[in-house]
């Protein structure tokens, strides 16, 4: 019981802690990991001594499969497909020479400067050439980072897991020690043919038919008797965590068979993926943060006792490497030079790679433990230069020095006030509602709510009336319908997009997102 109560109490913590932490790291650019890593250190043997997570315990065990589980589903389900299809070069760029080469150059460097094993080298090799999302976030969603940029990082992060994943399974199958499917220093002929069926097949057809089913009977539900949005979000974590344990109880990789699903919702059903973006990304990311301070307990910290030079170097090199092969790869695919710049430079390690580096450790795999510590080096040298670079890039981009969404809300209150009669309504038809009257408080505040003959109501009387199309950047690409004379603004930044578009503030606005 007090494992448990303490247990709910650290999850309590992060996500309080994760919550009133955001608006500050919004403005900051500074990534949450570092936080997270602190209070676990602060929660840990060399702070108050609360708890101590080591290599063995259940819980790191379930947070990191669950983890990596539900990383791979959200880079699926963040996938756009009509982008994969219209970049195809540029993420064959991305996955193959400027992945996998990173990859092989860290490996090599690990088996001849630290004497690793190959199978050991290329484990470490694969997992610190993953680029971690979570570090990424705040640099995905700033308006200082360019377009094509963005999309190009976006689809390597989604992308790069699944295609460093098969190298780490199949290096464990040639390492002595314990792999369930192996059960032989280097396997039977039989067990490593089995094991690859259920990496390359029996996984990603598990998934794909749990994908395939929900979504089907979502839909069915959803067409007969309706199903609250709020609900469509934790259903589509079900989707992840059912797929994940079907394909590990029949033998296959659950890991594969979550990015699967995930890629089958992103493909047939966008509003389920809008749903998962709205509450079960938010959801993740703090499962993912709270493995953060379960490693930053003790574990991540391990591999700073054991640095001496050949480690520091490895480290260095182990950064270096993929802006150095990436940058002249993105040559020849119309990208300007900043871009190509920025694309090669914002590789961050980070939780992926070291949810990659634990997986020799639960299999049993003997000595398993220093790559993990290795992994771990490059890791918090990541987060410090990564985490340092991103706030100094936020900053340059103006992202920080431009007002927030109180001050803008602020200032046109302030310019409502004087204009008398001037207000601003903001009124919904959609799923999503807005505060409304924000420029006269003092009177009646208008109506969360409008149906389409009362707005039409407002328009014969001669009222200012602007249709405002909120729908996500995902259902808007994907429907070409439009209502009549509708203005486009962003919903990630709608205050800010509203400003610069010089909307009305006499008018109401009639926003729809659905």
């Amino acid at each position: 019981m007090e494992s448990f109560v303490t247990s709910v109490a650290l999850i309590g913590v992060v996500i309080v802690v994760a919550s009133l932490l955001s608006g500050v790291i919004e403005r900051s650019g500074f990534p949450l990991t570092p936080v997270f890593l602190l209070l676990g250190a602060a929660i840990g043997p060399w702070g108050f001594g609360i708890t101590d997570v080591g290599f063995h315990s259940p819980a790191l065990h379930v947070l990191a499969m669950l983890g990596l589980a539900l990383l791979l589903f959200s880079d699926a389900v963040t996938l756009d497909t009509k982008q994969l299809r219209a970049r195809a070069r540029m993420v064959w760029r991305l996955l193959g020479p400027g992945t996998l080469v990173p990859a092989i150059i860290t490996a090599v460097t690990g088996w001849l400067l630290l004497g690793l094993s190959k199978p050991a080298a290329a484990i470490l090799g694969a997992a610190l050439a993953s680029t971690d999302p979570v570090l990424l976030r705040s640099v995905l969603r700033s308006k200082a980072l360019p377009e094509t940029a963005r999309i190009a990082l976006r689809l390597e992060t989604g992308m790069n897991d699944v295609t460093l994943l098969p190298i780490v399974i199949i290096s464990m199958l040639l390492l002595p020690g314990g792999h369930p499917d192996v059960g032989t220093a280097a396997g039977s002929g039989t067990g490593i043919g089995r094991s690859l069926l259920g990496l390359f097949v029996l996984g990603p057809a598990l998934g794909a038919l749990v994908g395939w089913v929900g979504i089907s009977l979502l839909a069915s539900v959803r067409e007969r008797t309706g199903v609250r949005r709020d609900y469509e979000s934790l259903y589509a974590l079900g989707l992840a965590f059912s797929s994940f344990a079907l394909a590990e109880a029949a033998g296959g990789s659950g890991f594969l068979a979550a990015f699967v699903a995930g890629m089958l919702v992103a493909a047939r059903d966008v509003e389920l993926c809008d749903c998962f973006l709205e509450y079960g990304e938010a959801t993740a990311e703090m499962l993912l943060l709270l493995t953060f301070v379960a490693l930053g307990t003790t574990l991540i910290w391990q591999g700073l006792f054991s640095l001496d030079w050949r480690v520091i170097l490895f480290a260095v090199i182990a950064l270096i490497a993929r802006p150095v092969v990436l940058y002249p790869m993105l040559k020849g695919l119309n990208l300007n030079t900043r871009d190509r710049r920025l694309i090669a430079a914002f590789g961050p390690r980070g939780l992926s790679s070291l949810l990659l580096a634990l997986l020799p450790v639960f299999a049993g795999i003997s000595n398993a433990e220093q790559i993990f510590t290795l992994a771990s080096v490059v890791v918090l040298l990541s987060v410090v230069v990564h985490g340092g670079g991103t706030a100094v890039f936020l900053r340059s981009g103006g992202l920080l020095s431009s007002p927030g969404p109180a001050g803008v809300l602020a200032s046109l209150n302030r310019a409502a006030a004087v204009a008398e009669p001037a207000k601003l309504n903001l009124v919904t038809t959609g799923a999503t509602s807005a505060p409304a009257n924000q420029g006269a408080a003092a009177e009646e505040p208008a109506p969360l709510r409008i149906t389409i003959d009362e707005m039409r109501a407002l328009q014969a009387k001669g009222e200012p009336v602007i249709i405002v199309d909120a729908r996500s950047n995902r259902t808007y690409d994907n429907d070409p319908l439009e209502a009549v004379g509708a203005v486009r603004i962003n919903p990630e930044d709608p205050v800010r997009d509203a400003t610069e578009k010089r909307l009305s503030q006499r008018a109401t606005l009639v926003v729809y997102c659905a």
